[in-house]
């Protein structure tokens, strides 16, 4: 079909194997049920991923999805989903990211390119105009991502040409890798950059000069014109625009939820030294944006002299990064956390889970456990907690697979499975994905996502919202009272009302990742915009009368299809649990004697299925399904055995949707 408002309307499909490429054009009601990132992300990989593939092999498809309101220049629409079966888990694996290769992308005349096979030899693909074509690689293989940009740029004659690309680590199938565009930027979670390694594919370039319709173009002016005072209006965004999610460090260690020596402590006495405000004083250099996002909370740092030396072009560490190189690891020096980010961005591979597995092989180191793997090895590495030069050599192993980074860059459930029950006892994961630099004791609600979040993110409105006792403006909670939600829960509530937020959290959350939009910018209690404004962002670009249940739906759509994606992995309800360690009673002040309990969670969990519309097991039920228009996938409840795309009911289902 031809573009729409908003829409590209066509998406290309790649065969890397026999180098085919082709387009297709999805109906304007196929547009209205899917939308476009994480959820067309997965419609693809339930069609066209067959169960129990090796998620490193061939049969992997790798899937780029922006949504209608990319590209419209509206603040916090830049976002880029990469989808694909999680080398890691196992399970589905989806990473966004911002910056401006996903406007860029629409600018060339696709909302989705899909990637399958494995070409021989390394290749690139380069899209521009709505032209495609694969080019080769050898001559990029190797190189980090910094220089694999400019070597394609110098390649193509064009300095504006945006970039998605692997670096080392994902050439070498480490299980966490990245895909990197702007060196900087990270699809980072789920180890999808190993698969784009798996596939020979070094890099996707894109330039477009297309810039998409809307409905009303004066209702988009509008939002535009606003953004500047309500942004001058802001605290939290004046705070990322002062120091990026960095501005994190100082509060959650206020509160002792700062993850310190691998989690069993929550309270880092050296905090201020790795803090956003530190790093203000000290390294940045820069605050950078995403497209026509006037915002700019990426941080960059430099760094000129000393024993890490830090390249600007690679960014500066989130407060994430900051929480694994940093108190996960016990380290208090912010300039090894910038050089540990730095390598992770040339490399390529996610930091949080990056810095989990350093923190992780120190506390096993500390422990004994995976001493005798490293006494007397050439890496004459005795990691401990508070060592900053034994966290980046451990780091650096990783990211080159050498010695015991080998078998960490196999993610620390592999790792720890082949040293014994003992190592196993200190992981911070789920189902094989490291969590994120929150405390589920203190945070009860974010146990209770985790546990019902298929990445294991901390996206969630229980988290961003719900939990807090303080901090909301009377105007956020009137914008709040849209979900029910009047007044702040204490943190400590694992009640029904709590439950019934963290539900609606998650499918809020699933629609703006399908929308492709910022959660800085229009999560629910977050500034300058919000619900309000997302849904006249996505009326004026499409021209659809959207209401906020249909976006609900949407986001509902999203968590189902990953349900029975994972279903058709063999993932049942028992495999999505907490570890032994996020358990335990915290102690010291303020949080003494805190505690998330087995029993209490396991009843929110009932709950959560029940007020879903899921069966005991967690599987979505037909009649849940159908109401979200899947009912093309009531046959991957009954069988994990066969694709629903093989089915020839299924794939009418399909079309009538």
């Amino acid at each position: 079909m031809k573009s729409g408002r908003g829409y590209a309307g066509k998406i290309l499909h790649v065969d890397l194997t026999s180098k085919n490429l082709w387009t297709e054009e999805p109906s304007e009601e196929w547009y209205r049920l899917y939308w476009g990132g994480s959820v067309v992300g997965i419609y693809y990989a339930l069609k066209l991923i067959p169960p129990g593939v090796d998620p490193l092999g061939p049969e992997n498809v790798l899937i780029f999805a922006i949504s209608p309101l990319t590209g419209v220049p509206v603040a916090g629409n830049s976002r880029l989903t990469v989808t694909a079966l999680s080398p890691l888990t196992g399970t589905i694996g989806d990473s966004q990211s911002g910056g401006f290769l996903p406007a860029e992308m629409k600018f060339a005349g696709f909302d989705a390119v899909i990637i399958r096979g494995r070409a021989p030899s390394p290749v690139y693909l380069w899209i521009h105009d709505g032209e495609t074509e694969l080019r080769p690689a050898d001559h990029i293989w190797g190189q980090v991502t910094g220089d694999t940009e400019d070597l394609i740029r110098e390649e193509l004659r064009d300095r504006q040409v945006k970039i998605a690309e692997i670096g080392p680590a994902g050439e070498k199938l480490v299980r966490f890798a990245a895909i990197m565009h702007m060196a900087n930027r990270a699809n980072g979670r789920t180890g999808l950059g190993a698969v784009m390694g798996s596939k020979n594919l070094k890099a996707i370039a894109v330039r477009g000069h297309r810039s998409p319709k809307v409905a009303d173009p004066e209702s988009i002016r509008s939002l535009i014109k606003n953004t500047k005072g309500k942004i001058e209006n802001s605290r939290w965004a004046q705070s990322l625009h002062s120091y990026g999610t960095a501005a994190l460090v100082k509060y959650q260690n206020s509160i002792s939820g700062l993850p310190t020596n691998n989690y069993p402590n929550r309270y880092f006495p050296d905090a201020d030294a790795i803090s956003g405000e530190r790093m203000k004083e000290t390294i940045l250099k820069d605050m950078e944006t995403c497209f026509a996002c006037p915002i700019a909370c990426k941080p960059v740092v430099k760094v000129e002299d000393g024993p890490w030396k830090v390249d600007p072009r690679y960014g500066g560490p989130e407060y994430e990064t900051i929480a694994a190189f940093g108190s996960y690891c016990g380290v208090n020096d912010l300039e090894a956390i910038a050089k540990a980010n730095e390598l992770c961005a040339k490399y390529g591979v996610d930091t949080i889970s990056c810095g989990s597995a350093v923190a992780w092989a120190m506390e096993a180191y500390q422990n004994e456990f995976i001493k005798k793997k490293l006494d007397g090895s050439s890496e004459q590495l005795h990691p401990r907690f508070g060592d900053s030069a034994s966290m980046l050599k451990l780091t650096t192993l990783i990211l080159t697979r050498e010695g015991i980074g080998d078998l960490l860059a196999e993610g620390v459930d592999r790792a720890a499975a082949k040293i014994g029950p003992e190592a196993e006892a200190l992981l911070l994961t789920i189902n094989k994905h490291n969590n994120p630099a929150h405390i589920s004791q203190l945070k009860r609600s974010f146990g209770l996502a985790h546990t019902m979040n298929h990445l294991n993110d901390s996206r969630n409105l229980s988290a961003h919202s719900a939990n807090y006792r303080f901090g909301l403006k009377q105007a956020r909670l009137e914008q709040l009272a849209g979900f029910e939600f009047t007044a702040p829960l204490a943190t400590e509530a694992l009640s029904e009302e709590k439950v019934r937020i963290a539900l609606m959290a998650q499918y809020f959350y699933s629609a703006l990742d399908a929308l492709n939009v910022c959660q800085f910018v229009f999560g629910v209690g977050a500034e300058p915009f919000g619900p309000d404004e997302l849904l006249t962002f996505a009326r004026a670009t499409t021209g659809w009368d959207v209401t906020m249940d249909e976006l609900m739906d949407l986001g509902a759509r999203r968590v189902s299809m990953m349900k029975i994606f994972n279903k058709r992995q063999g993932v049942r309800a028992k495999d999505n649990k907490l570890l032994k360690r996020m358990f335990m009673v915290l102690s010291g002040i303020p949080t003494n004697g805190k505690r998330l309990s087995q029993k209490e969670l396991s009843e929110a969990i009932k709950r959560y299925y029940w007020i879903a519309g899921w069966d005991e097991n967690g599987i979505p039920k037909p009649e849940t399904l159908q109401k979200l228009g899947l009912g093309w996938l009531s046959r991957a409840i009954v069988t994990s055995d066969s694709s629903p795309h093989n089915d020839e009911n299924s794939q009418r289902g399909e079309e009538e949707a």
